[in-house]
């Protein structure tokens, strides 16, 4: 039915009355008789298509009308594609999400950024929790950097109100590689988790899992965060 539509939106051949058209081409524009243009139109075994009627004189292309056609269908998908308006989807985290948790969004705020959308991290600190803001700040940043290969951070941790907010933009390029950086500091930071299993004491074991394993994981990207 939409192809119909487009298919008698504009005049081709006979159907153009003006006497002058101004026929457009790569190489400039011309105005002609439109007697002159449909002949020049027919030798090249193509068409004639007015294209702005309201013009003075109307404006024609030389073409294969099927051809326009499947240009301008084309051309009205690429710009509705890039009128879709981009989301923003929300992650909610405590200040003392545990490991499954925290893997659990993480990898949904991956399908978020792979589909185009925004995506606005934040801790949620509920009464006294409210004194483990380093830690909420830790667990963002160790987020960010999780996500590095598929956004950019448009802004940092910030406290506001009970909340601390982390803003996240997916990145226009595709995915890529890990980088020689990342990949040392992954083997680092996995090192330094065996090391300290090996001589956590029981004091550390009553310190809250969900909490221990965000300072842990995330101090790194802290320290290299505060030293740019």
């Amino acid at each position: 039915m939409k192809n119909d539509k487009m298919k008698f939106q504009y005049r081709v051949n006979e159907q153009i009355h003006a006497r002058e058209v101004r026929v457009i081409s790569d190489e400039g524009a011309e105005v002609m008789s439109a007697r002159k243009a449909l002949d020049i139109a027919r030798k090249e075994g193509v068409d004639l298509v007015e294209i702005s009627p309201n013009a003075q004189p109307p404006v024609c292309r030389i073409i294969d009308y099927s051809k326009f056609l499947y240009q301008q269908k084309k051309h009205q998908k690429e710009m509705k594609q890039k009128q879709v308006k981009q989301e923003i989807k929300e992650i909610r985290f405590g200040p003392q999400t545990d490991e499954h948790d925290y893997q659990f969004k993480l990898k949904h705020a991956q399908e978020f950024l792979n589909d185009g959308n925004k995506v606005r991290a934040y801790v949620f600190f509920r009464g006294r929790s409210i004194l483990f803001k380093e830690q909420g700040e830790v667990l963002l940043l160790r987020f960010a950097n999780d996500l590095e290969e598929l956004a950019k951070v448009e802004q940092l941790p910030k406290l506001e109100g009970k909340k601390m907010f982390l803003y996240l933009a997916p990145k226009k390029t595709g995915i890529t590689k890990k980088s020689q950086q990342r990949r040392d500091r992954e083997e680092a930071q996995e090192n330094a988790k065996n090391a300290d299993t090996k001589v956590e004491s029981k004091e550390t074991e009553n310190v809250d899992n969900g909490l221990f394993a965000n300072a842990k994981n995330g101090s790194a990207v802290l320290d290299k965060l505060k030293s740019e």
